[in-house]
Order: structure tokens, then sequence, then C-alpha cells
């Protein structure tokens, strides 16, 4: 399987983390992913650049396999503006940030840098049989209403379910059976 195709089918929706307006990934997380499918991965940071205003840009880049990407950022606040004169804290941050955007372009979590919060991939994909089969056999055991159950779940049947409702759909049924 290609790096993108390994890297984009990893579900990144609930290690989404907001700051102000920006969603982003923990580069920790990111990192650890990606040792995790790539162990041996790298990169390596130009120095930064300093502009005539006193801003800066940080740049990255990361070798999966054969495939290298760079990527840059400018040294930014939490509402997406430049920082003038920005400390080795701010520098250091928009490294780490940086460094996520570049494993993104190997396609871990690229779909939140088009805006997306959500996998494309991953929220277009059913329940597993075994999965359908659980919710089955739980709608059975406490005599949930299937129609109103898949009405909440937007589904016209459970074998038709998002996978990604999985989790929820089995914690609703447990808590009607209290």
């Amino acid at each position: 399987m290609s790096t993108w195709k390994t890297l984009s089918a990893i579900d990144c929706s609930n290690k989404v983390e907001k700051k102000g307006n920006l969603s982003y990934l923990s580069w920790a997380w990111a990192w650890s992913q990606l040792m995790e499918n790539f162990p041996d991965s790298t990169y390596w940071y130009d120095d930064p650049i300093v502009y005539d205003n006193d801003t800066v840009e940080v740049a990255v880049s990361v070798k999966v396999k054969d495939n290298t990407h760079k990527m840059w950022l400018p040294v930014m606040d939490n509402r997406n503006k430049s920082i003038v004169n920005p400390t080795s804290r701010d520098i250091s941050d928009a490294r780490m940030r940086c460094l996520v955007k570049a494993i993104a372009m190997h396609g871990l979590g690229a779909y939140i840098y088009a805006g997306e919060d959500i996998n494309p991939v991953v929220a277009s994909a059913i329940l597993s049989e075994e999965q359908a089969k659980e919710i089955k056999m739980l709608l059975a055991e406490y005599e949930i209403d299937v129609k109103k159950f898949l009405s909440h779940f937007k589904s016209s049947s459970v074998d038709e379910m998002l996978a990604v409702h999985y989790s929820k759909a089995i914690n609703a049924l447990k808590a009607k059976a209290k």
C-alpha cells in the first residue's frame, strides 16, 4: 500500500484540537502515527527566514520512504496573524506545527488542511459485518424501535450505517438498557 493510502486512511477526527479558529493535530500524536507506520521516516528544518518586517517563516522537510515533502509556515498567533519579533518559543511552536503540516503532505490528516474536521474516507465507511450484527442484536434484545433508531443516525438500515456512528450507537443502546 502506498504511503498516502496508509496515512490518509488513519482517522484523526478524535485527535483534532482547536485553538482559536484553527484546527490542528498534536505534533506528538502525528509523529507517533508516522513512526508506527513508517519507522524509518526523518525530518529536518531549514534555518528560519527573518523578513524585513521582523516576521519569521519556518520550513521543514519530512522524508517517508523515498518521498520528501517540504512545507513552510509563518510564525503566527492563534488568530492566524504573523507575529512581529517572535520569541524562541513562538518559533519552536511554529516548527512543530509545520512538522505536522509536512506529515499531512504524506497523507496523515491532509483533510484538516482542506477545511474538513472529519476524514472523508473514514466518514463514508459503513459498519463492519460484526459491528452491524452487534447493533442488530442489541436492538432486538432491548426491544428498541428500529425505525426511530435508524432515523437518529440518518440511515435506512443497520447494514448501511456509517462506521463513525458505531460508538455513539452502542453507547445509546446500552444507555437505553439501564
